[in-house]
Parts: structure tokens; C-alpha cells; sequence
């Protein structure tokens, strides 16, 4: 009966509130040279202890990882938001070490109707695998069993095959030092419609920025 097609989801407030954090903190730190005002310091500790970050560090440190974080985290849609749809299935790789949350999410992404490249517990045969499959999306846990990392894993799937990247972890700290080599972050615990909202998302997006 009514068009909604011009109201804001809420998708698209957390996204709007995420890029008004960013503009207000970085006229800040450009401003003063990172010199906050105290109580700036102490909202942006606050903002930093949410995420489980050392807040012990200088402010452009913090505010760097807290960036890093919020800009790349996937938002929490509410039971009613409309989630993007890839066009076509998605060929999605899973890397991560803990078997139940890898069959977990290899059963949430075949039941809708992604095309799965694993689960792998480590980062070898994932990168194996990457040379024999093409993939376009890439699901990385951050800590995996083989001593390698979600991290490294990441420089080479999306320098050698340019697959898209997906950090799915609870160590936040790690996942905002690497941030740069993930395009979306969800945090553990998370939620199947959070996987399947990032797995949209990028899909929906085509080939990514240059």
C-alpha cells in the first residue's frame, strides 16, 4: 500500500552513524593533534572498551583501532530489515578451526544456496584449496591451528586470487591491527543472519573498490 522505498533501514542508520562518528573523531584528532579534551578521551575509551581494545595507548592509537572496527563491522539487523540479495550464488570459502562453528556455518550458507570451499581448520590447505577452487568470498576466523593466522591467510587469497575477505572472530585487537586486509567484520558471537548479511552485502557489491 505504501511505497517505503526511500526510508532508511536500519542498516542504513548504523551505517549514516558510523560515517558521523568517523567525521567528528577524525576533524578531532586532525584538530588537536590527538590532544583530546578530557572528556573527548573519555568517550572515545568508552567507545574502545565496548570492543574489548588496550585503551591504555595513545589516543591516535586507539582511535585507529576503534576506526578500524566500527567501519568494517557488520551491523546487528533488526528482525524486520530487509537484508541484500546477491544476484547469484556465491562461491564462499570457510576457514575456521572450531568444528561445530564450521559446520554450522557450512550448513547456513549451503541452506542458502551459497556454493562452500571447505570448512578448513588451518591456513595451508585453505590456500591449497584457493589455487584449485575459484572463490569469491572468504569467511576467516583470525587464530587457527596451524600457527598461521586468518591475517595471513587473508594477504594471499586476496593478493594471489583476489577473493574478498570476511574476518569472523572474537579477538577484536587482532581484527583491528589487520583490518586493512578485510573488507567486513563480524564479531563472535554472532548470528547467522550477520554471516549471511556480510556474505550479501559484498555480493551484492560487485567486484570490489579499487
Amino acid at each position: 500500500m505504501f511505497d517505503h522505498s526511500s526510508r532508511a533501514t536500519p542498516v542504513d542508520r548504523a551505517a549514516d552513524s558510523v560515517e558521523r562518528l568517523c567525521r567528528l573523531y577524525d576533524g578531532r584528532m586532525a584538530d588537536t593533534g590527538g590532544d583530546l579534551s578530557p572528556e573527548d578521551l573519555r568517550e572515545l575509551k568508552a567507545m574502545a572498551a565496548i570492543y574489548d581494545l588496550d585503551t591504555d595507548r595513545s589516543p591516535a592509537e586507539v582511535w585507529r583501532d576503534v576506526r578500524a572496527v566500527v567501519t568494517r563491522q557488520t551491523t546487528r539487523p533488526a528482525e524486520d530489515a530487509v537484508l541484500p540479495v546477491s544476484a547469484e550464488p556465491l562461491t564462499v570459502m570457510v576457514v575456521e578451526d572450531d568444528a561445530e562453528a564450521a559446520a554450522d556455518l557450512t550448513e547456513l550458507l549451503t541452506e542458502a544456496g551459497h556454493r562452500v570451499v571447505g570448512p578448513f581448520h588451518n591456513a595451508a590447505a585453505a590456500e591449497a584449496a584457493a589455487a584449485l577452487h575459484p572463490v569469491d568470498i572468504a569467511l576467516l576466523d583470525i587464530n587457527l591451528s596451524d600457527g598461521a593466522t586468518g591475517a595471513d591467510l587473508a594477504r594471499a587469497l586476496t593478493g594471489r586470487w583476489d577473493v574478498r575477505v570476511v574476518f569472523i572472530s572474537g579477538d577484536v585487537s587482532a581484527a583491528a591491527r589487520h583490518a586493512d586486509r578485510a573488507e567486513a567484520l563480524v564479531l563472535k558471537p554472532y548470528t547467522g543472519a550477520q554471516i549471511l548479511q556480510a556474505v550479501s552485502r559484498l555480493g551484492a557489491d560487485g567486484a570490489p573498490p579499487a
